[in-house]
């Protein structure tokens, strides 16, 4: 009997080590092989954990998946050789999370706070605090000044303009305001 047979210890998360950029490829290739042979009751799930991101340019926002762990697939399995192998083998995994060959299953804590059922939505500005920026709107259009406030929760901006030899600190809706080229 090989030591993966040994540390059976049932049904949990295992985490595959990938290629950049072969996640999907890795999911869909293994999803195709549990179908083709019969693995269900093995091989029970498999994750891409990610997060709805949404980036902000000026006044265009558009809402991007981005992975939370990049070159990770998560897979819950019972690991024994055959789906060691199975998971080992496909083309673009490197291996299992573990020392040497021996894959460290997930603690349920661990797995809770990873999987969840809901992308988690971030707010990403295409500008921070202290940034030279362009006001695209308003009575201020045409103006640069630098960005010395934003509240991401209301999504206002803070904008000190110099004009007739002041400054003045401008608040606007930061849609109307974009990082300076």
């Amino acid at each position: 009997m090989s030591d993966i047979n040994e540390m059976n210890e049932g049904l949990k998360w295992y985490v595959a080590h990938t290629y950049s950029g072969y996640e999907n490829k890795v999911k869909t290739n293994l999803e195709k092989i549990i179908e083709n042979r019969g693995l269900h009751d093995m091989i029970t799930d498999i994750r891409i954990p990610t997060e709805v991101v949404v980036e902000s340019d000026g006044g265009h926002e558009k809402e991007v998946e981005s992975k939370i762990f990049p070159s990770y697939v998560l897979v819950k399995m019972v690991m024994t050789d055959e789906t060691w192998h199975v998971v080992r083998n496909i083309r673009g995994v490197t291996g299992f999370v573990g020392p040497g060959s021996k894959p460290v299953p997930l603690t349920e804590e661990e797995a809770a706070a990873i999987i969840k059922d809901e992308p988690e939505t971030v707010t990403a500005s295409a500008f921070a605090v202290g940034d030279t920026v362009n006001i695209i709107d308003g009575v201020f259009r045409g103006y640069s000044g630098k960005l010395t406030a934003l509240n991401e929760e209301t999504g206002e901006a803070t904008v000190i303009v110099s004009t007739v030899g002041r400054d003045i600190p401008v608040n606007l809706d930061r849609k109307y305001v974009e990082r300076a080229k």
